[in-house]
């Protein structure tokens, strides 16, 4: 069964800056959609921040079994009503794969309950993620580790719950470790959160941070979806006693 997934990026770094477009010149939700498409098995779709409802509207959202998302610069122009409605079908049993700086936008913030607050560094270091669950779906066939020269650093304290299941740590070479990928159940949704990805460096080129995030995506699409809101008085099954007739002990 084909996976539906939409890619929201903001899409203004490629834009405005010379350096982040001769890296990803179609930008970096283009990027991660080839590698979708390279796999396999996913129907995939776009969204930026500046279309109409940032490209997420009630019937994107439906038709979406996993919504990844990718923020940096522009968090505070992202719709309040657009950020509760992607809570809604997260809750309702959308997945959503959060990628590096999307851990301060709204969506992610409103599912996790939290400031998403860490400590970073921009200074061209090198980062080792290390896999701490090769028996994990997420990490199927990733070695031991993963080095990339470059990256931005983030590190502890990351401000999020404590996650269902930590997958990966990052050891900068600042010294500073962070918990960098992690899943969580909210409501009937799953959520990934996934580090690396600073827009000047070509890591979503990697083969195996790809692969990472192409498995994060099928491990969190959408089991069932249902609206799980609300709270129906419910007749009984079988015949109860009338809660209103007094009864001797």
């Amino acid at each position: 069964m084909t996976t539906r997934v939409t890619i929201w990026n903001e899409f203004l770094h490629e834009v405005e800056n010379d350096e982040v477009r001769s890296i990803y010149p179609e930008g970096m939700h283009e990027t991660l959609a080839a590698a979708f498409k390279e796999h396999g098995g996913f129907e995939t779709k776009t969204a930026t921040l500046r279309e109409p409802e940032h490209g997420l509207t009630e019937e994107v959202l439906e038709n979406t079994d996993v919504l990844l998302w990718w923020g940096h610069k522009a968090h505070h122009e992202v719709d309040d009503e657009v950020a509760a409605r992607v809570q809604r079908h997260v809750l309702n049993g959308m997945g959503m794969v959060t990628l590096h700086s999307g851990h301060y936008s709204k969506p992610f913030t409103r599912v996790m309950g939290t400031y998403g607050s860490l400590v970073w560094r921009e200074a061209d270091e090198k980062e080792r993620l290390w896999n701490l669950r090769p028996d994990h779906p997420i990490m199927d066939g990733i070695p031991d580790y993963i080095e990339l020269e470059k990256e931005e650093m983030y590190g502890e304290r990351f401000d999020i719950p404590t996650p269902d299941e930590l997958l990966m740590i990052s050891w900068f070479q600042g010294g500073e470790v962070f918990r960098s990928a992690c899943t969580w159940q909210r409501g009937l949704g799953r959520v990934v959160y996934f580090r690396p990805g600073h827009e000047t460096y070509p890591t979503y080129h990697n083969p195996l941070i790809q692969r990472i995030i192409v498995q994060a995506a099928d491990w969190a699409k959408a089991r069932v979806r249902r609206d799980a809101a609300g709270s129906p008085n419910q007749t009984s099954f079988e015949p109860v006693p009338n809660p209103t007739k007094e009864h001797i002990l």
